[in-house]
């Protein structure tokens, strides 16, 4: 065997008289780890074949990660809620706000609560003094997995383009601003996505608490999470175009409107329904339905540039007909991503 220990170096398996298979630990690990004869050791078997190895004092010793932000007297407020998104990504549990003054102003300290009550899904502030305000993320894995999130967001998301196309067929400028508020939920969840993506990354032995079945997963639910996020952003889109309808537009062309909606939000929804169940099959049709949606945008666009329309009204109609079809591309992405998940777990011929 040879002693020089190298990352990688190789090791052969020993049996004992009594029949057990044993491996030598490297010397210089168990000397960096202060491990000593008698320490036990736990082995977690992960997806790709391969052991994880980690001491049992450092699983009874680990704690949930704790940082701090020292704030400036006049900070940048939107700048300061990037810092605590990022730290919450990053999976701390514990972020504390310490001021360089004698205490916060209440614009500041008022800012962060309203923030984090709408943008960190399942943290609070627990303890605010005049210098600190302290924040910390309560919910553990088990009680919301990622797929139960993603499931939230899918669900706001489609509600934001069916309602944003009423808004627009109604001329409801009250109900297209309520799908712009519905945005926010979409941000909350896809931030607490991310973070147990992150953590999972991190340490793989959590896979299963956050409700994935592989470390394949954690890729693959990132990239649709993005997608999902980003059909709610074209759902608002179209929202902040109903109050530019200045004009009457025509029922025969709202009509045509209101129809690719239904096919772009059946797309979506279908490219999700082939994730949750994990079907190969279903995910390529959605992928074989979205020309459907581009010819008609295609034939729309044509059809409105013949009529004497308004110019910014023109491009508010260009604008939700190609967040629309984005809708529906970005359904066609999920499904893509589907099928890499699901590839692998197709029968052989």
């Amino acid at each position: 065997m040879k002693t020089d220990e190298k990352p990688g170096e190789v090791r052969r398996i020993q049996v004992t008289g009594r029949g057990s298979y044993i491996v030598s630990l490297p010397k210089r690990w168990v000397k960096d780890k202060n491990l000593d004869r008698g320490e036990q050791i736990v082995f977690s078997a992960e997806d790709d074949g391969s052991l994880r190895i980690t001491p049992r004092t450092a699983i009874r010793k680990a704690k949930p990660p704790e940082t701090a932000i020292v704030v400036s007297p006049n900070p940048d407020l939107e700048s300061l809620a990037r810092k605590i998104i990022a730290l919450y990504l990053t999976g701390f549990n514990f972020i504390r706000l310490r001021t360089t003054e004698a205490r916060f102003g209440s614009t500041q300290s008022d800012y962060v609560r309203e923030f984090v009550r709408k943008k960190l899904v399942g943290t609070e502030v627990v303890t605010e003094s005049p210098s600190e305000i302290a924040l910390q993320v309560l919910i553990s894995y088990p009680e919301l997995s990622v797929e139960n999130a993603l499931r939230r967001i899918v669900m706001i998301t489609l509600a934001m383009l069916r309602d944003a196309t009423s808004a627009l067929i109604q001329k409801d400028t009250t109900l297209a601003e309520e799908v712009l508020k519905m945005d926010d939920e979409v941000d909350r969840f896809g931030f607490y996505i991310v973070r147990q993506l992150k953590t999972a990354a991190q340490d793989r032995s959590i896979i299963p608490q956050v409700g994935l079945s592989s470390g394949r997963d954690i890729i693959g639910y990132r990239l649709v999470a993005k997608s999902v996020e980003r059909a709610a952003d074209h759902a608002a889109k179209i929202a902040e175009n109903v109050p530019l309808m200045k004009q009457p537009v025509s029922q025969r062309l709202l009509e045509r409107i209101s129809k690719i909606s239904e096919s772009a939000a059946k797309i979506f929804e279908d490219a999700m329904l082939s994730l949750y169940k994990r079907n190969y099959a279903a995910a390529e049709d959605v992928l074989k339905r979205m020309s459907q949606i581009e010819a008609s945008e295609r034939e729309i666009i044509t059809d409105i540039a013949k009529q004497k329309i308004e110019p910014a009204q023109m491009t508010a109609l260009r604008l939700i007909l190609e967040s629309l079809r984005r809708v529906g591309e970005y359904g066609s992405d999920i499904a893509e991503i589907v099928l890499n998940l699901t590839a692998i777990e197709l029968p052989k011929t």
